[in-house]
């Protein structure tokens, strides 16, 4: 097991009803329902709108979630949906089943408590679901930039925290990470050295999978060339 590198200076946080803590969690001893459990409750606090629930295609399409139930004797699918059934007996969630869109589920608060009865009645009618895909889960899930920063490069502060979700807006995620990486692999650990490559490869371009050999063959010094060279630190 690979030791948790802690939380990053800007993560996002997901609200818990204090309840949750007092009464759910004493009562809960098994592993693949408090995992589901936890999830179910930050998908619903992403979502967006009224009503708030959450079907079981959306949380087969979850790699974090299915790659965690993974290695309990049975297969990710069924353990997900035997968790669900455990926490909706239990009352911490509400499920329905929708003839065409399958299980859906709801946490049983006051408002997924209005919306499932609106919606078993006829009243409300469920939108924007979609099926998905079952995910090829991956061993691990991708860790995000900051969390990949602080590995490779060195403890984050607010200020480059800043200039990472700055960047964030203008490259692709996969550039950024690459960046990142190239950083390390010169030795070169500092945001100024990261936002140069970026900037060069705005600028000249660049080709996945070539980049890595030009830049072995040229070495890092070339990212000190161009008008920006001297920001950068050796």
């Amino acid at each position: 097991m690979s030791k948790f590198q802690g939380f990053p200076a800007r993560a996002d946080y997901t609200s818990i009803p204090n309840a949750f803590f007092g009464s759910l969690l004493p009562e809960i001893d098994d592993i693949a329902e408090l995992k589901t459990t936890l999830h179910v409750i930050a998908a619903l606090y992403k979502k967006k709108g009224y009503p708030r629930l959450v079907s079981f295609n959306e949380l087969l399409g979850n790699a974090a979630l299915m790659g965690s139930l993974k290695g309990v004797g049975e297969t990710p699918e069924v353990t997900l949906g035997r968790a669900l059934k455990m926490a909706a007996e239990r009352g911490t969630l509400i499920s329905l089943t929708l003839d065409k869109d399958g299980d859906i589920y709801f946490l049983n608060d006051e408002s997924g408590r209005q919306a499932a009865a609106k919606m078993e009645s006829g009243e409300l009618k469920p939108g924007g679901l979609k099926a998905t895909k079952k995910p090829d889960v991956p061993a691990e899930a991708m860790p995000d930039i900051f969390t990949l920063y602080e590995q490779n490069i060195g403890m984050l502060n607010p200020m480059v925290a800043d200039e990472l979700k700055e960047a964030e807006k203008l490259y692709p995620t996969e550039w950024l990470r690459d960046a990142i990486r190239e950083a390390a692999l010169h030795n070169k650990r500092n945001i100024k050295y990261i936002s140069k490559i970026l900037e060069n490869w705005s600028v000249e371009g660049r080709n996945d999978g070539t980049y890595q050999r030009d830049s072995q063959k040229a070495g890092p010094d070339k990212y000190f060339k161009g008008k920006y060279g001297h920001m950068v630190q050796r």
